[in-house]
């Protein structure tokens, strides 16, 4: 299937076709050829039929995993072989391993939900990409920007929370004197350029990532069409793990540094 299409082509084609007489009736902007716009953009909100796909499977895997959990003797004893509830656990795990190490253990179980549930969706949306015939909901600058600037609000919410009108006295610099006024403002425009950067290079990079992910593979299954090209499945999986680390990684970061208390 070509890159940019995929199975939700069925969805969308039924639900434009339907739409055409009505917008018709709306007098809604069509083009030369009598086709509305609407057509034309049939690709561009495939990622939302994924986003809502991914969070069907985030809902299935969260009843399977409660039904595991919900019984705790039984939870305290481990599974003897690598089901939904077992995935599930590793990965509440590790997320709770890093954000524990980097912010603390009542920090990490705070922020938890959080960083959690954007280590669940990112992963499953990457991994959508690596099943043929459909798109990653990552793969475009809207869904990753999104993610993005949950963290970005998260952080400086949580910043003055923590600090108070304080917390942004560190964008000013180390230095608060009135002979030191110049610099200040320089450092002023410097910390807020940063700061409005972080989100966008989350959003980008992950996005760009997945573009490139999709497009090889997509590339090599068409070159071979018969043939499953392990190795770029390989590195496929790879890439769509490194990138849901990255972007939990950087977020835990960001949100650090906004809670932190300076030691004197």
């Amino acid at each position: 299937m070509p890159h940019g299409h995929s199975w939700f082509d069925v969805i969308l084609g039924t639900f434009y076709s339907n739409t055409e007489a009505a917008a018709h009736m709306a007098s809604w902007p069509f083009n030369e050829d009598g086709v509305s716009w609407m057509a034309h953009e049939q690709i561009g909100v495939q990622h939302v039929f994924a986003a809502f796909f991914v969070l069907l499977l985030l809902i299935a895997f969260a009843l399977i995993t409660n039904a595991r959990i919900k019984n705790v003797d039984e939870a305290l004893i481990p599974e003897d072989k690598f089901t939904i509830a077992t995935f599930a656990e590793l990965l509440v795990g590790a997320t709770y391993g890093q954000l524990a190490e980097m912010m603390g253990p009542k920090a990490a179980r705070f922020f938890l939900p959080l960083i959690g549930t954007c280590a669940f969706f990112i992963l499953f949306s990457n991994g959508l990409g690596l099943v043929p015939g459909f798109l990653p909901a990552t793969d475009k600058l809207n869904t990753t920007l999104a993610c993005a600037s949950v963290i970005f609000f998260t952080t400086h919410i949580f910043g003055v929370k923590e600090h108070g009108l304080a917390y942004f006295k560190h964008f000013f610099g180390p230095i608060l004197k009135w002979y030191a006024l110049p610099l200040m403002m320089l450092m002023l425009v410097i910390e807020v350029i940063s700061h409005l950067v972080r989100p966008l290079s989350l959003a980008i990079r992950l996005m760009a990532n997945m573009v490139a992910d999709h497009m090889v593979l997509t590339v090599f299954i068409g070159l071979v069409p018969f043939f499953v090209p392990v190795p770029m499945y390989v590195l496929g999986t790879i890439v769509v793990t490194v990138q849901t680390l990255v972007f939990c990684l950087l977020s835990t970061v960001y949100i650090s540094m906004a809670i932190a208390h300076e030691e004197h």
